[in-house]
Order: C-alpha cells, then sequence, then structure tokens
C-alpha cells in the first residue's frame, strides 16, 4: 500500500492505492483504497476502511506515510484491535458438551 501522486504541479494529491511492489511508483496498481489531499487546510484523507482492513489483513506492506495515515483515522488501531481478537479466538477452544 503506497501513495499515488496526481494532481497539478505545486497542487499534489495523493491516491492510496494498493500495487505490487515491483509495480513503478505512478505505474500499475491493483485498487485505489482512498485519497489524501496535504494542502487542503486542515489535510483531507478518506479511506475505504472495509478494503483497507481486507489487504491489510491478507499480508499487504504499508509506506511510513500510508501507515501514519492509517493511524491517523484509526484503521491501523482497528486491524490491530480484530487480529488480537482472531488470535484470542484461535488460542481458546471451544468445549462443548
Amino acid at each position: 500500500m503506497r501513495l499515488m501522486r496526481v494532481g497539478a504541479r505545486n497542487n499534489p494529491h495523493y491516491r492510496i492505492v494498493v500495487a505490487d511492489a515491483r509495480a513503478p511508483k505512478n505505474g500499475k496498481f491493483i485498487e485505489i483504497l482512498g485519497h489524501y489531499h496535504p494542502t487542503r487546510e486542515p489535510a483531507e484523507v478518506s479511506i475505504d476502511r472495509e478494503r483497507t482492513l481486507y489487504w491489510l489483513s491478507v499480508g499487504a506492506q504499508t509506506t511510513e506515510t500510508v501507515l501514519r495515515l492509517l493511524c491517523k483515522t484509526g484503521i491501523w488501531q482497528e486491524f490491530h484491535r480484530r487480529k488480537k481478537q482472531k488470535q484470542q479466538s484461535q488460542a481458546a477452544p471451544s468445549q462443548s458438551g
């Protein structure tokens, strides 16, 4: 998961995309997850929460900047909460009968 720059010169806008690590920086991507407008006051971030959580759950790696944006929106904390709940449910075998 990384940022892909779009927008005019001196007016950057970024898309948050899922892309293969071997793809060029602004090249081919798999899916657009959201948008980031750093020049607006305050900076505008919109991210599809469910799709982002899906990609994180299947092992997608993030860049540092995307990680900061996910922390800012609370998605990273939710991912870790769900991961912890899943581990706890797998660790405690259900005993019925």
